[in-house]
C-alpha cells in the first residue's frame, strides 16, 4: 500500500505533500523533526496529518502527489 499525504502546521498556514509506503512512520517522523530548520516540514512545523489517499502502486501515489502540488494553496 502506498500513500499520498498532506501535513500542516498548527495554524494551518503551511502545507507539506508527500508520498510514503508507511504512513504511521512518516507522520511520526514529521512529529520528531518539527522545528528542524534543515527540512521543509521541520522548519514550518508541518506535522499534523490532514489528508491521505491510498494507492496500490508507487507510481500512482507519486503521480497524485505531483498533481496535488499544482493546486493553489
Amino acid at each position: 500500500m502506498y500513500y499520498t499525504y498532506i501535513t500542516t502546521n498548527p495554524q494551518r498556514t503551511t502545507f507539506y505533500t508527500g508520498t510514503t509506503n508507511d504512513l504511521k512512520f512518516r507522520v511520526r517522523t514529521h512529529e520528531e523533526i518539527k522545528g528542524n530548520p534543515e527540512t521543509f516540514a521541520g522548519k514550518y512545523y508541518c506535522y499534523k496529518l490532514v489528508f491521505f489517499e491510498t494507492f496500490d502502486k508507487p507510481s500512482e501515489a507519486i503521480r497524485r502527489e505531483k498533481n496535488k502540488k499544482t493546486y493553489p494553496r
